[in-house]
Protein backbone atom coordinates (compact mmCIF):
# COMPACT_ATOMS: atom_id res chain seq x y z
CA UNK A 1 0.00 0.00 0.00
CA UNK A 2 1.67 3.55 -0.99
CA UNK A 3 0.89 6.51 1.13
CA UNK A 4 -2.46 7.97 1.79
CA UNK A 5 -4.05 10.92 -0.12
CA UNK A 6 -5.89 13.45 1.01
CA UNK A 7 -7.73 13.03 -1.90
CA UNK A 8 -7.62 10.85 -5.27
CA UNK A 9 -9.21 11.85 -8.47
CA UNK A 10 -10.16 9.09 -10.96
CA UNK A 11 -10.32 11.13 -14.50
CA UNK A 12 -8.15 13.70 -15.62
CA UNK A 13 -9.88 15.62 -17.83
CA UNK A 14 -10.93 19.28 -17.32
CA UNK A 15 -13.53 18.39 -14.44
CA UNK A 16 -10.69 16.73 -12.69
CA UNK A 17 -7.96 19.03 -13.51
CA UNK A 18 -9.67 21.98 -12.41
CA UNK A 19 -10.25 19.95 -9.08
CA UNK A 20 -7.11 19.02 -8.86
CA UNK A 21 -5.61 22.98 -9.20
CA UNK A 22 -8.06 23.98 -6.19
CA UNK A 23 -6.69 21.20 -4.08
CA UNK A 24 -3.30 21.86 -4.66
CA UNK A 25 -3.96 25.55 -4.06
CA UNK A 26 -5.21 24.36 -0.51
CA UNK A 27 -1.99 22.44 -0.19
CA UNK A 28 -3.38 18.92 0.12
CA UNK A 29 -1.68 15.74 -1.07
CA UNK A 30 -3.66 14.77 -4.58
CA UNK A 31 -3.22 12.28 -6.87
CA UNK A 32 -4.78 12.32 -10.19
CA UNK A 33 -5.40 8.63 -11.79
CA UNK A 34 -5.62 9.18 -15.46
CA UNK A 35 -6.25 6.86 -18.37
CA UNK A 36 -5.26 9.30 -20.81
CA UNK A 37 -8.72 9.29 -22.44
CA UNK A 38 -12.16 11.09 -22.83
CA UNK A 39 -13.50 13.06 -24.83
CA UNK A 40 -11.84 16.31 -24.48
CA UNK A 41 -8.92 14.84 -25.46
CA UNK A 42 -11.39 13.94 -29.22
CA UNK A 43 -12.09 18.14 -29.56
CA UNK A 44 -9.72 19.61 -31.41
CA UNK A 45 -10.91 23.62 -30.43
CA UNK A 46 -13.53 24.22 -28.12
CA UNK A 47 -14.87 27.79 -29.16
CA UNK A 48 -17.10 29.04 -26.16
CA UNK A 49 -14.41 29.23 -23.50
CA UNK A 50 -13.95 32.58 -21.86
CA UNK A 51 -10.15 33.96 -23.09
CA UNK A 52 -9.89 31.28 -25.90
CA UNK A 53 -11.86 33.46 -28.81
CA UNK A 54 -10.11 31.40 -31.59
CA UNK A 55 -10.18 28.14 -29.37
CA UNK A 56 -8.10 25.96 -28.11
CA UNK A 57 -8.26 22.08 -28.64
CA UNK A 58 -9.08 19.90 -25.41
CA UNK A 59 -5.59 18.30 -25.76
CA UNK A 60 -3.49 21.32 -25.09
CA UNK A 61 -6.56 22.69 -22.55
CA UNK A 62 -5.64 19.63 -20.26
CA UNK A 63 -1.81 19.58 -21.08
CA UNK A 64 -2.01 23.43 -19.53
CA UNK A 65 -4.28 22.13 -16.76
CA UNK A 66 -1.65 19.18 -16.09
CA UNK A 67 1.05 21.31 -15.73
CA UNK A 68 -0.28 24.19 -13.50
CA UNK A 69 -1.60 21.22 -11.04
CA UNK A 70 1.91 19.81 -11.06
CA UNK A 71 3.23 22.65 -10.56
CA UNK A 72 0.84 22.75 -7.09
CA UNK A 73 2.15 19.69 -5.86
CA UNK A 74 -0.53 17.27 -7.23
CA UNK A 75 0.79 13.83 -8.48
CA UNK A 76 -0.50 12.00 -11.71
CA UNK A 77 -0.67 8.56 -12.25
CA UNK A 78 -1.26 7.05 -15.83
CA UNK A 79 -3.29 3.87 -15.23
CA UNK A 80 -7.08 2.78 -15.52
CA UNK A 81 -8.91 2.25 -11.76
CA UNK A 82 -10.56 -0.87 -12.34
CA UNK A 83 -12.03 -1.22 -8.52
CA UNK A 84 -12.89 0.79 -5.73
CA UNK A 85 -13.84 0.42 -2.09
CA UNK A 86 -14.26 1.74 1.35
CA UNK A 87 -11.69 0.24 4.26
CA UNK A 88 -13.09 1.78 7.69
CA UNK A 89 -12.40 5.53 7.27
CA UNK A 90 -10.51 5.33 3.37
CA UNK A 91 -10.97 4.19 0.23
CA UNK A 92 -9.24 1.80 -1.46
CA UNK A 93 -8.45 2.36 -5.64
CA UNK A 94 -7.14 -0.63 -7.60
CA UNK A 95 -4.92 0.01 -10.95
CA UNK A 96 -2.83 -2.13 -13.22
CA UNK A 97 -0.10 0.18 -11.22
CA UNK A 98 -1.23 -1.15 -7.84
CA UNK A 99 -3.24 0.01 -4.65
CA UNK A 100 -4.08 3.72 -4.10
CA UNK A 101 -5.57 4.92 -0.85
CA UNK A 102 -7.63 8.09 0.14
CA UNK A 103 -9.47 10.12 2.53
CA UNK A 104 -11.93 11.63 0.14
CA UNK A 105 -12.80 10.47 -3.47
CA UNK A 106 -13.97 12.79 -6.36
CA UNK A 107 -15.12 10.70 -9.74
CA UNK A 108 -14.61 12.50 -12.60
CA UNK A 109 -14.39 9.91 -15.60
CA UNK A 110 -16.64 11.40 -17.90
CA UNK A 111 -18.32 9.58 -20.75
CA UNK A 112 -17.49 7.91 -23.88
CA UNK A 113 -19.11 9.68 -27.16
CA UNK A 114 -21.03 7.08 -29.62
CA UNK A 115 -18.83 7.80 -32.75
CA UNK A 116 -18.71 6.08 -36.19
CA UNK A 117 -15.49 4.30 -36.70
CA UNK A 118 -14.58 6.34 -39.73
CA UNK A 119 -10.75 7.09 -38.64
CA UNK A 120 -10.86 10.58 -40.89
CA UNK A 121 -14.05 12.48 -38.39
CA UNK A 122 -11.51 12.71 -35.49
CA UNK A 123 -9.34 15.25 -36.77
CA UNK A 124 -12.34 17.24 -37.82
CA UNK A 125 -13.97 16.92 -34.25
CA UNK A 126 -14.36 20.38 -33.07
CA UNK A 127 -13.11 22.06 -36.05
CA UNK A 128 -15.79 20.79 -39.31
CA UNK A 129 -17.82 18.41 -37.45
CA UNK A 130 -19.81 18.88 -33.91
CA UNK A 131 -21.06 16.80 -31.03
CA UNK A 132 -23.17 19.35 -29.17
CA UNK A 133 -25.08 21.94 -30.07
CA UNK A 134 -24.80 24.47 -27.11
CA UNK A 135 -21.20 24.23 -27.39
CA UNK A 136 -20.66 24.29 -31.54
CA UNK A 137 -24.17 25.42 -33.23
CA UNK A 138 -23.22 29.05 -33.55
CA UNK A 139 -19.97 26.98 -35.54
CA UNK A 140 -22.68 26.25 -38.19
CA UNK A 141 -24.36 29.40 -38.44
CA UNK A 142 -25.97 30.07 -42.09
CA UNK A 143 -24.11 27.08 -43.62
CA UNK A 144 -25.01 23.98 -45.06
CA UNK A 145 -24.83 21.58 -42.74
CA UNK A 146 -24.93 17.50 -42.60
CA UNK A 147 -26.18 15.24 -39.49
CA UNK A 148 -25.01 11.75 -39.41
CA UNK A 149 -26.90 9.89 -36.87
CA UNK A 150 -29.35 6.87 -36.22
CA UNK A 151 -33.07 7.21 -36.51
CA UNK A 152 -34.97 9.65 -33.99
CA UNK A 153 -31.82 10.56 -31.76
CA UNK A 154 -30.17 12.20 -35.16
CA UNK A 155 -33.41 13.86 -36.80
CA UNK A 156 -34.16 15.50 -33.30
CA UNK A 157 -30.15 16.68 -33.85
CA UNK A 158 -31.13 18.17 -37.04
CA UNK A 159 -34.64 19.94 -35.97
CA UNK A 160 -31.66 21.44 -32.82
CA UNK A 161 -29.80 22.84 -35.11
CA UNK A 162 -32.83 24.82 -37.45
CA UNK A 163 -32.14 27.55 -34.99
CA UNK A 164 -29.02 28.08 -36.85
CA UNK A 165 -29.33 27.07 -39.82
CA UNK A 166 -31.56 26.08 -42.56
CA UNK A 167 -29.35 24.41 -45.01
CA UNK A 168 -29.26 21.06 -43.41
CA UNK A 169 -29.44 17.40 -44.71
CA UNK A 170 -30.14 14.56 -42.32
CA UNK A 171 -28.56 10.87 -43.39
CA UNK A 172 -30.07 7.88 -41.57
CA UNK A 173 -26.48 5.83 -41.46
CA UNK A 174 -27.88 4.08 -38.15
CA UNK A 175 -31.28 2.90 -40.13
CA UNK A 176 -33.67 2.94 -37.13
CA UNK A 177 -36.75 4.26 -38.03
CA UNK A 178 -38.34 8.00 -37.44
CA UNK A 179 -41.95 7.97 -35.59
CA UNK A 180 -44.60 9.92 -37.95
CA UNK A 181 -44.44 12.93 -35.67
CA UNK A 182 -41.22 14.04 -35.99
CA UNK A 183 -41.13 12.91 -39.67
CA UNK A 184 -43.67 15.86 -39.97
CA UNK A 185 -41.80 17.94 -38.38
CA UNK A 186 -38.58 17.36 -40.66
CA UNK A 187 -40.83 17.96 -43.70
CA UNK A 188 -42.19 21.16 -42.05
CA UNK A 189 -38.46 22.71 -41.71
CA UNK A 190 -37.50 21.59 -45.13
CA UNK A 191 -34.83 18.79 -43.85
CA UNK A 192 -34.23 16.05 -46.61
CA UNK A 193 -33.75 12.54 -44.83
CA UNK A 194 -31.55 10.06 -47.04
CA UNK A 195 -32.06 6.46 -45.50
CA UNK A 196 -28.44 5.21 -46.66
CA UNK A 197 -25.56 4.43 -44.89
CA UNK A 198 -22.08 6.02 -44.85
CA UNK A 199 -18.91 4.13 -46.78
CA UNK A 200 -16.91 6.52 -46.73
CA UNK A 201 -15.82 10.11 -44.75
CA UNK A 202 -14.23 12.94 -47.29
CA UNK A 203 -12.22 15.10 -45.42
CA UNK A 204 -8.84 16.77 -46.31
CA UNK A 205 -7.49 17.05 -42.53
CA UNK A 206 -9.59 18.65 -40.25
CA UNK A 207 -11.60 20.17 -43.20
CA UNK A 208 -14.95 17.69 -43.75
CA UNK A 209 -15.46 17.61 -47.18
CA UNK A 210 -18.54 15.39 -47.25
CA UNK A 211 -19.75 11.76 -47.42
CA UNK A 212 -19.84 9.22 -49.84
CA UNK A 213 -22.94 6.64 -49.64
CA UNK A 214 -22.88 2.96 -50.31
CA UNK A 215 -24.35 3.32 -53.46
CA UNK A 216 -21.90 5.72 -54.62
CA UNK A 217 -23.73 9.02 -54.27
CA UNK A 218 -21.39 11.56 -52.83
CA UNK A 219 -22.65 14.21 -50.40
CA UNK A 220 -20.80 17.41 -50.16
CA UNK A 221 -20.63 19.41 -47.50
CA UNK A 222 -18.27 21.04 -45.14
CA UNK A 223 -19.36 20.94 -41.90
CA UNK A 224 -20.82 17.85 -39.65
CA UNK A 225 -23.02 16.80 -36.67
CA UNK A 226 -22.78 13.74 -35.15
CA UNK A 227 -25.86 12.21 -33.54
CA UNK A 228 -26.34 8.37 -32.61
CA UNK A 229 -27.25 8.40 -29.04
CA UNK A 230 -26.05 5.86 -27.01
CA UNK A 231 -23.28 7.43 -25.35
CA UNK A 232 -21.52 5.21 -22.66
CA UNK A 233 -21.46 7.16 -19.22
CA UNK A 234 -18.41 5.85 -17.00
CA UNK A 235 -20.05 5.66 -13.65
CA UNK A 236 -18.93 1.73 -13.00
CA UNK A 237 -16.79 2.74 -10.28
CA UNK A 238 -19.25 4.80 -8.42
CA UNK A 239 -21.75 1.74 -8.72
CA UNK A 240 -19.08 -0.24 -6.76
CA UNK A 241 -19.59 2.38 -3.98
CA UNK A 242 -23.47 2.42 -3.72
CA UNK A 243 -23.56 5.56 -5.28
CA UNK A 244 -27.05 6.52 -6.26
CA UNK A 245 -27.48 6.13 -10.23
CA UNK A 246 -29.89 7.56 -12.59
CA UNK A 247 -31.52 5.63 -15.25
CA UNK A 248 -29.45 7.28 -18.03
CA UNK A 249 -25.96 5.95 -15.79
CA UNK A 250 -25.50 9.82 -14.63
CA UNK A 251 -24.43 10.37 -11.02
CA UNK A 252 -26.76 12.60 -9.12
CA UNK A 253 -25.22 15.38 -6.86
CA UNK A 254 -25.68 17.51 -3.57
CA UNK A 255 -26.76 21.11 -6.14
CA UNK A 256 -23.77 23.08 -3.51
CA UNK A 257 -21.48 20.70 -2.47
CA UNK A 258 -21.29 18.30 -5.24
CA UNK A 259 -21.23 15.27 -3.16
CA UNK A 260 -22.95 12.24 -3.85
CA UNK A 261 -25.40 10.29 -1.59
CA UNK A 262 -22.06 8.59 -0.24
CA UNK A 263 -20.34 10.24 2.17
CA UNK A 264 -17.05 11.72 1.55
CA UNK A 265 -17.94 10.49 -2.36
CA UNK A 266 -17.96 13.37 -5.03
CA UNK A 267 -18.76 13.80 -8.61
CA UNK A 268 -18.03 16.67 -11.58
CA UNK A 269 -17.64 16.85 -15.03
CA UNK A 270 -19.90 14.72 -17.88
CA UNK A 271 -20.42 11.87 -15.62
CA UNK A 272 -22.81 13.89 -13.69
CA UNK A 273 -26.68 14.62 -14.76
CA UNK A 274 -25.50 18.34 -16.55
CA UNK A 275 -25.81 20.03 -19.56
CA UNK A 276 -21.96 18.55 -20.27
CA UNK A 277 -20.25 21.72 -21.25
CA UNK A 278 -16.81 22.19 -20.59
CA UNK A 279 -17.35 25.29 -18.73
CA UNK A 280 -20.09 23.70 -16.42
CA UNK A 281 -17.30 21.00 -15.63
CA UNK A 282 -14.59 23.23 -15.04
CA UNK A 283 -17.33 25.02 -12.03
CA UNK A 284 -18.08 21.58 -10.94
CA UNK A 285 -14.73 20.79 -10.35
CA UNK A 286 -13.40 23.87 -8.40
CA UNK A 287 -17.02 23.94 -6.32
CA UNK A 288 -16.43 20.00 -5.42
CA UNK A 289 -12.73 20.46 -4.18
CA UNK A 290 -14.05 23.74 -2.25
CA UNK A 291 -16.17 21.40 -0.22
CA UNK A 292 -13.35 18.39 -0.19
CA UNK A 293 -11.55 21.07 1.63
CA UNK A 294 -13.99 22.26 3.71
CA UNK A 295 -14.71 18.07 4.71
CA UNK A 296 -11.11 17.53 5.11
CA UNK A 297 -11.03 20.86 7.74
CA UNK A 298 -13.59 18.83 9.62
Amino acid sequence: MKKTFDCVIIGGGIAGLQAAIQLGRYKHNVLVIDSGEGRSILCKSYHNILGYPDGISGTELRQKGRQQAKSLGVEFLSATATNVEKQDDYFVIDTESGKYEAKRLLLATGIIDNIPPFAELYPCLGISVYLCPDCDGYEVKNKKTIVIGNGKVGANMALTLTYWTKELVYVNHGGEAIDEEVQKKLVEQNIPVIDKKIKKVEADGSSLQGFTLDDGEFLEGEHGFIAFGGNIVKSELAKQLGVEILENNHIPVNGRTKMTNVENVWAAGDVVAHSEQVTIAMGDGSQAAIWIHKSLLN
